[in-house]
């Protein structure tokens, strides 16, 4: 359980994050706090949208979907069942492969890091491990040689 409860409060920080950069880029905050001009130039990139879609706003829907994978976890009826481990491993998996690809682009396209992004990036990977270490506790026990 304090597996899925740490990958809840993941979930929110990322909730805070992603919504942070979406309100920038939507011109409701009018500087971002960075403290090295990074964040601006990687959130006014045309590197800032994927298909279409802001990345932050992908940011936000992502981080609300696994925290609603992360409360029916924790609801009694599912508690000790493997699903919601294994559907919240898959969301951060993908989102950490996500994470990835646009740090790629930050390093080597924008030339310029966004600490944000980076929290970003550090929550998803930390939401993977809490995810891997919930489902551990479904392996099967192994089987003893006689």
């Amino acid at each position: 359980m304090i597996h899925r409860m740490g990958a809840a409060v993941l979930s929110l920080a990322g909730i805070f994050v992603a919504t942070y950069l979406w309100l920038f880029k939507l011109g409701k905050i009018g500087t971002i706090a960075c403290g090295t001009g990074g964040c601006e130039t990687v959130q006014l990139s045309r590197y800032s949208a994927f298909l279409g879609v802001d990345v932050a706003l992908i940011g936000i829907v992502g981080y609300v979907v696994m925290l609603a994978v992360c409360l029916v976890g924790l609801q009694p009826a599912w508690a000790d069942r493997r699903e919601p481990a294994a559907l919240l491993a898959l969301l951060a998996g993908a989102s950490v492969l996500f994470a990835v690809y646009l740090t790629y682009l930050e390093l080597f396209v924008i030339h310029a890091i966004c600490r944000w992004c980076v929290a970003s990036a550090v929550i998803v990977v930390g939401l993977l491990v809490l995810a891997l270490l919930d489902l551990r506790r479904f392996r099967r026990p192994e089987r003893q040689q006689a």
